[in-house]
């Protein structure tokens, strides 16, 4: 288990210092699952085979699990084809990617659909995803990579071209014509990021929005809608920002439902322009929808065939008018608010914009976890458990314009990897965070994780709106110049799930992770001569240790057994070989691997001194710990962790139940006590950094 732990701890460091330099960029993409499409490539060219894809193979388990599941009715008599199987002369993209080439087939996937329709109004983001050059012509080898942010970085996901097909068709996304493929593949290579197609059944636009741009999405309510939200879509569709649109079900019975006018309930629809044109001597507002059906339109006023076109100057409705079946529509600003629930509006980040533009935002974004038992405290609701979330400073110092003390920001909360778990029965969780001033005494320090006590006597300046079980939940708000606290949380305590926490401001703002700095401030050991140890000690030591007067490993587990034993209050199964072995060399000062009398009585004075810190946090008297007693018990012995090392002693050292019974707090505390004075003793120059040969690092890791 412990070298699991090592060796897990290790590939996670060196993965972060490798996106410390840069990996994870657009330019520099993470290979997913280690996939290197120019390798892979030349090899199949250099050996005349088309690319095989094993990773995500032309079977059942790449189509799903339930419904797509291998015996359901959907996928009975699927088979797997290429394009050039499946047509005299395919293309990948075909006089440009536009949005009648993607239209939707037997996956609930319109969400991700209508991100893509957006995808295709900006040449820029759409080549960031689909990367130029790709063919079925020259250089053809059977394989396709796409590109998607997940999580704070860009993933290169490899594909081959063989695409599920049902009766001579596609079945899933399929461009009109029939014959151009890429909107099928990037479909593919999503589902294979999402572990297969059936996860991408039913979710938000957004999701496909941030996944292709980086962006940040927020949500209006059109029943609430801002006054001013007619210019804010404009001015988002001209920054090159990603929007759309859905009708709420109001029961099961209500799913793709169409209503009288052709529109369709719980379905994602994209809005792809905005215009004001006159009508009857009045500037109408006018919004242009896509349904990536490729069909069913709506019928009302503005409609394709409508009369109100007939009022229109000719070259204007030139312009705009479009009599054809492909699922674009313009239709009134004030139907669409009337007709429509909510809009999204994908922002991009700085890195997606283009130098034209000079309004940047100022952008910080953290990894986080929340870990059952150790930082997963539920929300506000649980007060007992909330503090151990983690925290996140954010310092805000420049008001929004002269004279003005308040400070926009925008914060995101995006839980990760949640539809790869659809197929153990989990979901998305439900998510949200809440906003504290930074009390004054905690004013300027970064080394500080705020416990329970602040949090019972202090409200909180703001909040999410609500907490939803969405990838994300985002919240724009506005507070006074200072230093602020973030606390994400899902709505449970222990829930294991892992999270990006994004902050977003108008104005350059600083955030940082709040956190105990780790530290370790051990008394000082009185060593006694034997001279001055207690008589009674003494015979009891030449007892135990026989002739020698020495204690070894199996002499030591004995005796703190024994008297273990006789502590009926206490939980304990024994303290095993290993524990023994760990506190012999924490105590063994002449390296004989066994413990005089002198050394036994420094070893039975800290026990006792481990007892009592054991008993005064064992609040409920139960003879164990619970996992967030033992933050503070760790913290009373003089061993300040932060978050991640705190979840690793969880990990270690609890039981099934998350509680720590006597002989695991005794181990654990003897551990750390090894490991600070360890490091100490070899930090000669005490900067905080040790030099190893590898001799030496495994004579330490093996004995520590």
């Amino acid at each position: 288990m412990e070298a699991m732990i090592a060796t897990g701890m290790a590939a996670k460091l060196r993965s972060q210092w490798d996106r410390d330099e840069g990996l994870g960029q657009n330019h520099n993409a993470v290979k997913f699952l280690g996939q290197d499409f120019e390798s892979l490539r030349g090899q199949c060219l250099q050996n005349r085979t088309l690319f095989e894809d094993s990773l995500f193979p032309a079977t059942g388990t790449s189509l799903g699990f339930k419904e797509l599941g291998p015996h359901s009715s959907k996928t009975h008599g699927v088979r797997w084809m290429r394009p050039t199987e499946i047509c005299m002369r395919p293309q990948f993209i075909m006089d440009g990617a536009t949005r009648t080439d993607i239209c939707q087939g037997a996956l609930g996937d319109c969400w991700l659909l209508a991100a893509i329709g957006s995808l295709t109004l900006n040449d820029n983001l759409l080549h960031r995803v689909v990367p130029h050059g790709q063919c079925f012509d020259r250089g053809y080898a059977g394989i396709f990579h796409f590109q998607f942010w997940q999580f704070g970085e860009w993933v290169d996901v490899v594909i081959d071209d063989r695409l599920p097909v049902k009766d001579g068709k596609l079945l899933f996304v399929h461009s009109a014509e029939g014959g151009e493929f890429w909107s099928a593949l990037l479909e593919k290579a999503y589902a294979k990021l999402n572990g297969c197609y059936e996860a991408l059944s039913g979710g938000s636009t957004s999701e496909g929005f941030e996944d292709f741009t980086g962006g940040v999405t927020e949500m209006y309510e059109l029943i609430k809608a801002p006054p001013d939200l007619f210019s804010i879509i404009g001015r988002a569709i001209e920054r090159g920002s990603l929007l759309g649109c859905s009708i709420d079900i109001t029961s099961k019975f209500d799913m793709e439902a169409v209503t009288f006018k052709k529109l369709v309930k719980g379905h994602a629809y994209s809005v792809t322009g905005v215009e004001e044109v006159l009508y009857r001597g009045n500037m109408t507002k006018l919004v242009r929808i896509r349904n990536p059906w490729g069909e069913v339109e709506w019928t009302g006023a503005w409609s394709d065939d409508s009369r109100e076109w007939d009022s229109v100057d000719r070259s204007v409705r030139g312009r705009l008018q479009n009599r054809s079946e492909d699922g674009e529509f313009w239709m009134s600003f004030s139907d669409f608010l009337r007709e429509f629930t909510r809009l999204e509006i994908c922002n991009l980040t700085a890195d997606a914009l283009q130098a034209s533009q000079v309004k940047k935002w100022s952008t910080s974004h953290y990894h986080g976890e929340w870990r059952r038992g150790s930082t997963a405290g539920g929300c506000r609701n649980f007060p007992a458990t909330f503090w151990i979330n983690p925290q996140f400073k954010l310092t805000l110092q420049h008001p929004d314009s002269p004279g003005q003390s308040e400070c926009s920001f925008l914060v995101a909360l995006m839980q990760k990897d949640r539809r790869k778990k659809r197929k153990e029965g989990k979901d998305m969780e439900t998510i949200g965070f809440a906003i504290y001033e930074v009390p004054r005494e905690f004013v300027g320090q970064t080394g500080a994780h705020l416990k329970r006590d602040f949090f019972l006597s202090h409200a909180s300046s703001a909040r999410s709106e609500l907490f939803i079980n969405l990838r994300e939940v985002s919240s724009r708000c506005r507070l006074p110049a200072g230093e602020y606290i973030i606390v994400p949380s899902t709505f449970e305590p222990n829930k294991d799930a892992d999270f990006v926490l994004r902050v977003f401001s108008e104005k350059p703002a600083n955030s940082e992770e709040m956190d105990d700095k780790v530290t370790a401030d051990i008394p000082e050991e009185q060593r006694l001569d034997e001279s001055q140890i207690d008589a009674a000690f003494k015979n009891l030591f030449r007892q135990l240790a026989g002739a020698d007067m020495e204690i070894n490993v199996t002499e030591l587990q004995t005796i703190l057994n024994r008297i273990i034993g006789k502590h009926k209050d206490l939980k304990t199964d024994g303290f095993c070989k290993e524990a023994c072995r760990s506190m012999i060399n924490l105590m063994d000062t002449d390296g004989s691997g066994k413990l005089g009398l002198t050394e036994f009585h420094v070893l039975w004075e800290k026990i006792k001194r481990y007892l009592s810190i054991f008993r005064e946090h064992d609040l409920d008297k139960s003879g164990t710990m619970s996992s967030y007693e033992m933050r503070k018990a760790l913290d009373s012995a003089g061993f300040k962790l932060n978050n991640h090392l705190f979840q690793l002693i969880i990990i270690r050292y609890t039981e099934e139940d998350l509680t720590v019974d006597f002989d695991n707090f005794v181990t654990c505390l003897v551990r750390l006590e090894t490991m600070f004075k360890t490091f100490k003793t070899m930090d000669t120059d005490g900067d905080g950094i040790m030099s190893l040969t590898f001799f030496q690092w495994i004579s330490l890791t093996m004995f520590a």
